[in-house]
């Protein structure tokens, strides 16, 4: 399959515009004056391959449609591709493309809606972008909460069992158990009062053992333990 490519080279302008056809065709000449001709005249023309006609069209309209895509986009190299991917599409469907409106107004809306489309996906790009970052922040920081959290667990408990037997039992039932200091004297046999200095001599102890690590213990909510 042969493949034509034709070239347009605006030098006023100091634009290339190059575009290539799938499949080959005749380029046909009408003879005509560009100025004289309506609007369904010059579609006619281009669709039937006229590419003097479609030249035309293209430098008639493409500084303003141009400035038109960047006062929208506010980028000059994304409106110059976008204007330039229009002109491209119609010389593509040239042959079944039907414009019920005046050929200016159908470029600029085109023009229009393409700049629009570019905004959303470019803003779909962004918030994509935003949340994988923010999930690998958080993925991050969820993993090290993990780490921290398991192994302070473990210091904790290491602290927990160095407690004296009778501190050791009576700080287990009140902080695992959930025990009130009632239902332990009673379980044990002992007065609140005794209750109440043995869980003291528990958090002070603990709290001596786990100095170096109380200010990772509150920020991942471990104090209730002390």
């Amino acid at each position: 399959m042969e493949v034509s490519t034709i070239v347009f080279d605006n030098s006023s302008q100091k634009q290339l515009f190059r575009w290539s056809q799938s499949r080959t065709f005749a380029i046909k000449r009408t003879g005509l004056n560009f100025v004289q001709l309506s609007d369904k005249q010059l579609l006619t023309a281009i669709g039937q391959g006229d590419e003097r006609i479609f030249e035309q069209v293209f430098r008639k309209y493409y500084a303003g449609l141009c400035t038109y895509g960047r006062s929208i986009l506010h980028d000059a190299d994304e409106a110059e591709e976008i204007v330039q991917n229009v002109f491209v599409s119609i010389w593509e469907k040239r042959e079944e493309i039907e414009i019920t409106q005046s050929l200016k107004s159908y470029l600029y809306r085109a023009v229009h809606n393409h700049c629009l489309n570019r905004i959303k996906h470019q803003k779909v790009r962004d918030e994509h972008q935003q949340y994988a970052l923010y999930y690998q922040e958080v993925s991050y920081e969820s993993v090290s909460q993990t780490v921290y959290k398991n192994e302070l667990e473990q210091q904790l408990a290491k602290a927990i069992e160095k407690l004296p037997e009778q501190c050791r039992i009576i700080f287990k039932l009140s902080r695992f158990d959930e025990l009130r200091y009632q239902e332990i004297a009673d379980q044990l046999g002992l007065s609140v009062k005794t209750i109440e200095n043995q869980i003291g001599k528990a958090l002070k102890i603990l709290r001596t053992e786990l100095a170096d690590y109380l200010p990772i213990l509150v920020w991942l909510g471990l104090t209730d333990y002390l």
